[in-house]
């Protein structure tokens, strides 16, 4: 399985960003590990909202697994 890049995912959250900046947040992209994990850090309001969970799952972890083959899932850092 080939692995997949920061550059890329980068990339493919860039377009997700918009959403998050206009609520008052924003995320710092943290790692890819070479197993496909992302490793997300929210910013402003996204530390605290309690749709942060499904920010995560339902809007990046969905938004990446279309574009970027072999990524597996989105997990939160604090």
């Amino acid at each position: 399985m080939e692995e997949i890049s920061y550059a890329e995912v980068d990339k493919a959250l860039k377009k997700f960003r918009p959403f998050l900046v206009r609520d008052g947040g924003d995320y710092e992209l943290v790692e890819v590990t070479p197993d496909g994990i992302v490793k997300i850090k929210l910013l402003g309001a996204c530390e605290t909202c309690p749709s942060s969970d499904m920010t995560l799952k339902m809007g990046i972890e969905l938004t990446l697994a279309e574009k970027i083959i072999g990524f597996k899932e989105v997990v939160q850092v604090f």
